[in-house]
C-alpha cells in the first residue's frame, strides 16, 4: 500500500506455547481503520506489537518508517490500553499535566486533550471518583498529547453509552482528518459501519481487509456481522 504508516511482515507471535498470530502481513494507511473480530482472536496482541510492547517469535513491524515501539517514535505514537492508564489520585488536569512533561508538550497540548475529550467539566475531579467511561477518556486524552500521527486504541468504546460512543467515533475522524492514522479494535460489529477500512480478525488471520461497503458486497449481505460470519464459513 502506497503511504502506509503501518507495515507487517511475517508477524509471528506465540503466547504460552500456543500461536497467537502466524506469519501476519498487513498494510494499514491514513484514516480511520477497524480491527474487528472476536475477544481472544489477537487483536490486543497485534495492537501490542504495533506499539513494540510485545515479544515476537518472528517477522517484522515498521510504522512511520521505523521499527515498533523505537524511541523515534515515542512521541509520534499515542496508545489507549483496554485498562484506564491513570493515576487515580491525581485529578484530570493533574494527570494531563504529569504526561505533558514526560512527552515534552506544552501547557496549551494539555487544554486541548481535556477539550478535545468533553472533559473541560471536569478537569479538577480526583479520575479515581470518575465513572468508567469518563477514565477512558482521560487515557484517551493522554494519548492526544503529542499530538500522534498513530492512534493505537483497544476497545476504546466498551461499556460506554450510545451517545459517548458515537461522540468518540466523531472524534476518531476529526484526528484522522487532520492526517493522522487511527487503528481501533472492536468486537462490537455494528461500529464496523464508522470505519473508512476495515480489518476483520479470527483466531490470529486477517479474514478480510477492504472497505465495510466492499467486505459487505463481497459476502453478498448487508450488514458487516452478516458478511464476517460467512467469511468464517467459507475460511471453514
Amino acid at each position: 500500500m502506497m503511504n502506509s504508516t503501518i507495515e507487517v511482515r511475517g508477524l509471528t507471535v506465540v503466547r504460552g506455547g500456543r500461536p497467537v498470530l502466524t506469519d501476519l502481513d498487513l498494510d494499514v494507511g491514513p484514516g480511520v481503520t477497524g480491527l474487528l473480530g472476536p475477544s481472544g482472536c489477537g487483536k490486543s496482541t497485534l495492537l501490542r506489537a504495533l506499539v513494540g510492547v510485545q515479544r515476537v517469535a518472528g517477522g517484522t513491524v515498521t510504522v512511520l518508517g521505523e521499527e515498533a515501539g523505537s524511541a523515534p517514535l515515542r512521541d509520534r505514537v499515542g496508545y489507549v490500553t483496554q485498562a484506564a492508564s491513570v493515576y487515580d489520585d491525581l485529578t484530570v488536569a493533574e494527570n494531563l499535566r504529569f504526561f505533558a512533561r514526560v512527552l515534552g508538550v506544552d501547557a496549551d497540548a494539555v487544554e486541548r486533550a481535556i477539550d478535545a475529550v468533553d472533559l473541560a467539566g471536569h478537569r479538577d475531579a480526583v479520575a479515581g471518583r470518575l465513572s468508567g467511561g469518563q477514565r477512558s477518556r482521560v487515557s484517551l486524552a493522554v494519548a492526544l498529547l503529542g499530538a500522534p500521527d498513530l492512534l493505537v486504541l483497544d476497545e476504546p468504546t466498551v461499556g460506554l453509552d450510545p451517545v459517548l460512543r458515537r461522540d468518540l467515533w466523531e472524534l476518531f475522524h476529526g484526528i484522522a482528518a487532520g492526517g493522522a492514522t487511527v487503528l481501533v479494535s472492536s468486537h462490537v460489529m455494528d461500529e464496523a459501519e464508522r470505519c473508512d477500512r476495515l480489518l476483520l480478525m479470527r483466531e490470529g488471520r486477517v479474514l478480510a481487509d477492504d472497505t465495510p461497503d466492499a467486505i459487505k458486497q463481497r459476502a453478498g449481505t448487508t450488514d458487516v456481522e452478516t458478511a464476517f460470519l460467512a467469511l468464517v464459513e467459507a475460511a471453514a
